[in-house]
């Protein structure tokens, strides 16, 4: 028997505090107001981003996935409460780290199986691999694996929403490495200067590969690193969906109305920057298990759902249940699917309509042109 209580009840939620920079904190919101179908939807996304890439993890040490992997259980609360905050007409774009954001902007874990795998039936034909999801059709720009590149082409769909008159604002991600990066001041000061609807939103998990932040910024508190651009910024609790969510929807409307953010998530990845990378060698294992028992996002939702009486633990441990062996099929089904075609290496390269010019002479029959 589901929950106990009407399906239509709400409760209210006290929000964690926040550190600002050049913004007042009291005009940020306080608390969360949710709802029983808000609760159970959130609780079984997040199960089901975990799931995925801890098969995933499988896959790759069976060898079945080959190249990079980078994995994000212990963030879901950022993919999922960035999903509750905007819609699909506010686009995101992200870096290599994007499994959770894609699944939430509607790329199906079959699809993101195929495409790790490299099948045909993956997001991008199985060319793109882990880092390289897509969907355009949900604002859903990638996906990049050069450390920081996604951040100056947020700047451009910014700039894109204000030169088109669009109520919406773009969300660019960016780990704690990216933070150094010369591109990310230039975006930053150019997003300022026109006022442009831009989120700034750093997934700190406290790691750039295996470099920790205190050894790699002189300035750890990244919320305030904005400040030469003139954009305020916010530190949140990024292991709590809840504030995840209120604090993006404030800022969507903070930034249409005065221009960018720039917030700090704070999180932590359970595995390594990628599986190539031996996590325990720069992190003792005690400091895991202590994220993993007093910060997993997915814990903190399961305690609100029991305290409220939105499901039982019975049927907890039934979803979750539920929940691998969705996963577990979905992942089999991709494995068993097709390879790309030989002839599909050329495919997508070119606009099919385009032109091959040499030397002022169209070549019709050239081998790329043909395919």
């Amino acid at each position: 028997m589901l929950a106990r209580i009407s399906r239509r009840f709400s409760v209210k939620l006290s929000l964690p505090s926040y550190k600002t920079k050049n913004i007042d904190e009291n005009i940020l919101p306080k608390e969360a107001e949710t709802n029983f179908e808000e609760l159970k939807d959130c609780l079984t996304d997040m199960m089901k981003i975990r799931r995925i890439e801890i098969v995933a993890d499988n896959l790759y040490k069976s060898g079945k996935i080959r190249g990079f992997l980078h994995l994000s259980d212990g963030q879901e609360a950022l993919a999922k409460g960035l999903s509750l905050a905007l819609t699909d007409e506010d686009p995101l774009i992200t870096f290599y780290r994007d499994h959770g954001h894609a699944y939430m902007r509607g790329v199906s874990a079959h699809e993101i199986f195929g495409e790790l795998l490299g099948k045909s039936t993956g997001n991008a034909k199985g060319k793109g691999g882990s880092m390289h999801f897509y969907n355009e059709e949900t604002g859903f720009y990638g996906g990049y694996g050069i450390v920081g590149e996604n951040i100056p082409i947020g700047a451009g769909l910014a700039f894109a929403l204000k030169y088109k008159h669009k109520n919406n604002v773009a969300a660019i991600t960016f780990g704690d490495g990216a933070c150094n990066q010369g591109q990310l001041y230039e975006a930053a000061n150019m997003c300022s200067l026109w006022k442009l609807p831009a989120l700034f939103l750093i997934e700190n998990n406290c790691y750039g590969m295996g470099t920790s932040v205190v050894r790699a910024s002189a300035n750890t508190q990244l919320y305030t690193r904005g400040d030469n651009a003139d954009i305020p910024g916010i530190r949140v609790d990024g292991q709590d969906v809840f504030a995840v969510k209120e604090l993006i929807k404030f800022s969507k409307d903070y930034a249409l109305e005065k221009g960018p953010l720039w917030i700090e998530l704070r999180t932590y990845r359970y595995h390594g920057h990628s599986m190539s990378d031996p996590d325990i060698s720069y992190r003792e294992k005690e400091e895991i298990q202590e994220i993993r028992k007093n910060q997993d996002p997915i814990e903190k939702i399961k305690t609100i759902v029991l305290e409220n009486e939105v499901m039982t633990q019975e049927e907890i441990t039934n979803l979750e249940k539920s929940i691998r062996k969705e996963i577990n099929e979905v992942a089999k089904k991709a494995e068993e699917d097709p390879w790309p075609q030989e002839t599909d290496i050329f495919s997508d390269v070119y606009d099919p309509g385009t032109q091959f010019v040499f030397r002022n002479v169209e070549h019709k029959n050239n081998f790329i042109a043909n395919r």
